[in-house]
Order: structure tokens, then sequence, then C-alpha cells
């Protein structure tokens, strides 16, 4: 594994795109932002900045959602894969997700020992577009919602992926 300029601490990461995953978004700034840990009030979380950025890049739709909305932005087709109950890209529209993030996506990152009281602050004093969680103020957010819902369920109508 190639060394990585983000720490393995705790803290808030955001991201922008060279090119915006869809027209109605502009290129060049911050379109979401998220934190690791996330808070855990029984027990302590293994997550961190590291940890959390790699899996957005390298991971698949069913554990990033920030995957799954730049996928269903970028018209990527979901599918059920497994069980039937997870839904990635499949192999091939992950690669090609990762690809175009390679391409277009940046990150950067603050640390942070307790993210989650910056969390709820930033969503409601940004406009972040691609946070759909505490975000329903955002004109983007029906859209989002709508898209994603329809990648679903058309996912849901195909039959399960290898």
């Amino acid at each position: 594994m190639r060394p990585s300029p983000v720490p393995a601490a705790a803290g808030v990461y955001g991201w922008h795109f060279e090119k915006a995953p869809c027209p109605d978004l502009d290129a060049g700034r911050l379109l979401y932002v998220g934190i690791a840990p996330r808070y855990m009030a029984n027990r302590t979380s293994t997550q961190n900045l590291r940890k959390r950025v790699r899996y957005h890049y390298r991971g698949n739709a069913a554990g990033s959602t920030l995957r799954l909305t730049l996928g269903c932005l970028l018209g990527i087709e979901l599918r059920r894969v497994g069980s039937g109950k997870r839904m990635t890209f499949g192999k091939a529209g992950e690669v090609t997700l990762s690809q175009w993030m390679a391409e277009n996506a940046r990150v950067c990152w603050i640390e942070h020992d307790e993210p989650w009281t910056m969390e709820s602050e930033l969503i409601s004093q940004l406009d972040l577009p691609l946070n759909l969680d505490q975000n329903r103020h955002n004109q983007f957010h029906g859209r989002l919602t709508e898209v994603r819902s329809q990648a679903r369920q058309r996912a849901r109508e195909l039959a399960v992926s290898a």
C-alpha cells in the first residue's frame, strides 16, 4: 500500500471536484463533508480520516454514501450484489467510479478529536449539496434524494449481480 498524506487521526474531511458529477453543480468547490469517527456512545470506533478517505476513494457504494451519490449522479448502474440486500455499482462500475474520482476528486481535512461536534454546524452553515443527512434545507436535497431513489428502484428490478 502506498503511503498516504491523510493522517490516521480523528477529524473532518471535505470533498471538491475538478469536474462536477452533474451539470447542476459547480466544479472546484466544496460539495461534501464527512467525519471520522462517528460518535458512538457505547463503544470506540476504529475509523479515522485515513481509513475513511481511502474507503471513499477505493471502496464501494454499499459502504460509502459519497460513492453512492457520485455514481448515481454520473449515471453508473446500481446493482444488487451478493445476497441481494447490498447495492454497489458492480466490479466494473466501481472501477469506473474510482477512476473518475482519481481524476476529479480532491479531499482536504482537519484533525479534530471530536469531529461530531463540528458536523451539524458545517452542514447548517455551508452549501453542501452532496450531503443528505441533516441537510434538507439544501436546494439540491430533493433532486439528489430522487436520483438515488430511482437508482435503487432500478437495481431492485434487475437480477442480482455476481
